[in-house]
């Protein structure tokens, strides 16, 4: 009889063994799951914090240079470095809480975890582009149908520029316009008669298409802490088909 237990514990035993096995290698198989996605969110939070990310035109804002539905690269290591934000530079930033009916950028879970990686199933924040015009210190005045004036010297736009702009921006209370939501603001109300200077820490910033741009003519100036990188190379562009005279087709 003892021969017989002994085979009995010996079966029951590698019954045990195998269904440790079956378990272990489903936890294997999780844990290895886990560990990649982990690692690929670590990943990808480096590089975009760190390196750059991709960003897509949704408006013609900066048209002719940048076109609808335009992709390109936003460039983060100089601004990582401190590389100093030199005048023509086009940026992407997170605009003023004004330009958002006063929302500002949020703080919740979800919403950074959005903001550090940038799937599109999270919360993201709306992000403009734009090219620098007036840094700190400078003197901004713009006259309608002549142009912008940098420190009392008007700048040479026409390689960039869709048309000249139609507005006329002499002092801070000529600053305004509606923002994103349909708004009517006038952010610098309270100091009318001011000349337009771009404070310490602050830009001036334009679209390329200046008749059809909220920017700084709206809603004033830019923080620096809020700009995401440099605008630094199309990635792909969709190339429209000709357009050819309808009678070519009957």
């Amino acid at each position: 009889m003892e021969p017989v237990q002994k085979t009995s514990a010996i079966t029951a035993s590698h019954d045990n063994v195998g269904g440790g096995d079956k378990s272990g290698t489903i936890k294997s198989i999780v844990r290895e799951i886990v560990e990649l996605v982990g690692v690929t969110l670590v990943l990808l939070v480096l590089i975009r914090l760190c390196i750059g990310e991709a960003r897509y035109i949704p408006s013609a804002s900066m048209e002719p240079t940048l076109q609808i539905n335009d992709r390109l690269i936003v460039e983060k290591i100089s601004k990582n470095l401190g590389q100093p934000i030199q005048r023509g530079d086009i940026l992407v930033f997170y605009p003023p809480p004004i330009e958002m009916g006063g929302q500002d950028l949020k703080n919740d879970p979800l919403t950074l975890l959005g903001r550090w990686t940038g799937l599109p199933f999270l919360p993201n924040e709306a992000a403009f582009i734009k090219r620098v015009i007036g840094l700190p210190g400078d003197h901004i005045r713009i006259q309608a149908g002549t142009g912008v004036f940098v420190n009392g010297q008007l700048i040479d736009e026409s390689t960039y520029i869709k048309e000249i702009p139609a507005y006329d921006l002499n002092v801070m209370g000529d600053i305004g316009g509606r923002n994103t939501l349909g708004e009517f603001i006038r952010p610098y109300a309270n100091r009318p008669n001011d000349p337009i200077i771009v404070p310490g820490g602050h830009l001036f910033m334009m679209g390329d298409n200046r008749n059809n741009s909220e920017d700084s003519h709206v809603w004033g100036f830019l923080d620096q802490k809020r700009v995401i990188g440099r605008a630094w190379v199309l990635i792909w562009r969709r190339l429209n088909a000709p357009v050819y005279p309808p009678i070519l087709n009957e």
